[in-house]
């Protein structure tokens, strides 16, 4: 098993990572601008005894996507993780950058990447089957008013990106499945600005708290397994009953 997880390195994506280094996955994992993060979480994963290799690559330009999937060799598995909120408050208070960007690296990032997992994994490109994980948000169904809807509408169209790529493949060999999770605990909220949403939103999940990276992961890795063979064109919730 060879498994590409985008934005790799850093949160969810290195939980992933290491929970399917565990699981005997060899890895490429990629990653934005942190070198130091990257080093730590491809060194996670070979001490688990599999091979692990990094990329550097923006994939919000096409030669970033191009270079990644360039850099792979052969996929049986993408994890389709990379994105940020970038931004929190309402939509009349986000400059028109801010929701441009946003939706260009959460949902038309996530389309190229999906688009060259179909032409890596796909039969009919010669790739032997496989499978495309899409990481979505609970933010997707909620809208989340005066927390950032640009990003809740990014995310419904990995909605359905998942629901449409997923009839489209099927005979091509690959699963399209998604994971949607709720309020995580990981740097996104301070890299957006509110250091301490979490411990603001948290108490309003029904379960009580935020959720944790490795909660995520393992349904992910779950996903990709044989176990989930017969699973495809769904995304599974992870958030704490939200």
């Amino acid at each position: 098993m060879r498994t590409l997880v985008t934005g790799g390195t850093r949160g969810i994506g290195a939980a992933v990572a290491l929970r399917l280094a565990t699981d005997g996955h060899d890895l490429v994992l990629g990653y934005a601008r942190d070198d130091e993060a990257a080093a730590r979480a491809a060194e996670a994963c070979r001490r688990r005894g599999v091979a692990c290799t990094t990329v550097r690559a923006d994939l919000m330009t096409d030669a970033g996507v191009d270079e990644l999937f360039a850099a792979t060799g052969d996929l049986t598995g993408v994890v389709n993780n990379a994105g940020a909120t970038l931004h929190i408050g309402p939509l009349a208070e986000t400059p028109p950058d801010v929701v441009r960007r946003t939706v260009d690296l959460n949902l038309t990032s996530a389309l190229l990447v999906a688009r060259a997992a179909v032409l890596a994994m796909g039969r009919s490109h010669g790739g032997a089957g496989g499978v495309l994980v899409n990481i979505s948000s609970g933010a997707a169904t909620l809208g989340s008013p005066g927390e950032y809807v640009q990003y809740a509408a990014a995310k419904a169209g990995v909605d359905a990106l998942t629901t449409g790529l997923a009839q489209e493949v099927a005979r091509e060999g690959v699963r399209v499945v998604g994971v949607a999770p709720g309020i995580i605990d990981t740097t996104i909220h301070a890299d957006a600005g509110e250091p301490g949403r979490v411990e603001r939103v948290g108490p309003l999940v029904p379960l009580g708290r935020a959720g944790t990276p490795e909660e995520v992961a393992g349904a992910v890795a779950w996903l990709l397994s044989d176990e989930a063979s017969y699973v495809t064109g769904t995304t599974l919730r992870v958030a704490g009953g939200r």
